[in-house]
This record gives structure tokens, C-alpha cells and sequence, in this order.
């Protein structure tokens, strides 16, 4: 998994209104035992964490993230905090959340393999990830981005692994982020006062908007597989 700048990763923590946008749909599949991939220093842990959940596993690779993390959640005798990677678990998880990661992960088809592996019949599999290629940036590069993706990756065929619910999310950062590449061709972060008029004025408006567009337009993906089968193939 490539490296998250620690200056993105503090400037994308204040958008509050973006992530509990975000996490108000992931919630309903969050039971039980839980695996999320990628937490970084913890800004979707926070608003999605509830007494449903009754065992959470939290990963990340990164030495300054686990320290936070592990900070953080070091009372909490529910929430454990690993750098093992998705396939070490030998337990099986009923859900395993990749939050803004799997664009992240080269071979990304290898890692949903392996996440459905350590998922029970019937668990979900969520993910949140940045899409349409043809808006990739400077800053997809410089964040680690391997890609971003087109709905179709999500209707490839992953064995024993049904779409259960498949939305765009983010109507209006989607005009954002693409009048930005146009306009700031140069910039690589944009500016904490950006990331400010983004989620403060404009993630409202996308809430708004993606439900009027019936969520088929947007600058994320939001997907949910189920699996179907205990089957390893």
C-alpha cells in the first residue's frame, strides 16, 4: 500500500461534514465482528464506531498512524489495532471496510480475493473509493493513488461475491475537483481553505444533489458486496 502525505491526511481529517456523510451509509452494515483496512489515524473510526459493533479490528501500515491509533483507542478494550494485513486473521470477520484504501493497494482484485477469504457467509464486504478516471490528478498521484474507478470494476465477476447496494456519492466535488484540475494545473494539496469551502458549503449541497440525481453521478463510489458462500474458491 503506498504511503498517505501526513499532510493530506490532516487536511481531509476536517472534513467532518464529508466523512459522517459517508459513514451514514456504511453504518447499517457495521455488526458485530468488524475488520476495517486502512484507518489511518482513525478519521472514519470516529464516527462510525457503536456498541452494534462488538469486536473491532483496526489496520494500518503506517508506524506514525499506528501510534495515534493505538493511542486513541488504548481504553477501549473492544477496538484492537494491528499493522497485520487482511489475509494474517485466521478468524473470520462479518464485515471488512476499505474506507478510501483500495486505490491505495496495487493489486487491487488480489486484496478483495483475499478480503472475501476472511469473511463469513453472508458478511459484507464495503467500500469507498474515488472514482472516474478521467479526473485523475496530481494529487491522486501525490496521495498514492493507483487509480480511480468506473463502475464497471465493481460488476466483474468476484466469486461468491453479489453487489448488494452501489451508489456515486459526492455530486458536487465531483464539478470541484474537476474545474480544479482545469484551473490549478500546478497544485498538488489543495488548500486547507478549499478543503474548508468543500465540505462546509459544498457537502451539503451534495447530500442535496446526489439524492436528486438518485446517486448515480458523483466524485466517489460507494459499494457493498455480500458474500454468498463459505466457499475458498
Amino acid at each position: 500500500m503506498k504511503k498517505y502525505p501526513t499532510e493530506a491526511t490532516e487536511r481531509f481529517d476536517d472534513a467532518q461534514i464529508h466523512i459522517k456523510y459517508c459513514v451514514s451509509f456504511i453504518k447499517k452494515y457495521l455488526k458485530k465482528k468488524v475488520l476495517e483496512i486502512g484507518a489511518g489515524c482513525g478519521s472514519f473510526t470516529d464516527n462510525y464506531y457503536n456498541n452494534d459493533i462488538k469486536e473491532l479490528t483496526v489496520n494500518d501500515t503506517d508506524k506514525q498512524n499506528l501510534i495515534i491509533l493505538k493511542k486513541k483507542y488504548s481504553k477501549n478494550k473492544k477496538i484492537k489495532v494491528t499493522k497485520s494485513g487482511v489475509n494474517s486473521f485466521k478468524n473470520k470477520f462479518d464485515t471488512i471496510i476499505y474506507l478510501h484504501v483500495l486505490e491505495h493497494i496495487k493489486d487491487d482484485i488480489k486484496e478483495i480475493e483475499n478480503a472475501k477469504l476472511k469473511l463469513k457467509k453472508g458478511g459484507f464486504l464495503v467500500i469507498i473509493v474515488p472514482a472516474h478516471k478521467k479526473i485523475y490528478s496530481k494529487l491522486d498521484k501525490a496521495v498514492g493513488h493507483y487509480r480511480r474507478y468506473e463502475k464497471y470494476f465493481f460488476k466483474k465477476k468476484f466469486k461468491n461475491l453479489i453487489i448488494e447496494e452501489f451508489k456515486y456519492l459526492d455530486s458536487m466535488g465531483y464539478i470541484l475537483y474537476y474545474l480544479n484540475k482545469i484551473f490549478f494545473k500546478k497544485e498538488i494539496f489543495p488548500s486547507k481553505l478549499k478543503i474548508f469551502i468543500w465540505d462546509k458549503i459544498f457537502s451539503p449541497l451534495s447530500i442535496i444533489f446526489d439524492f436528486l440525481f438518485f446517486y448515480k453521478f458523483g466524485k466517489c463510489i460507494f459499494c457493498v458486496f455480500k458474500k454468498t458462500s463459505n466457499s475458498n474458491n
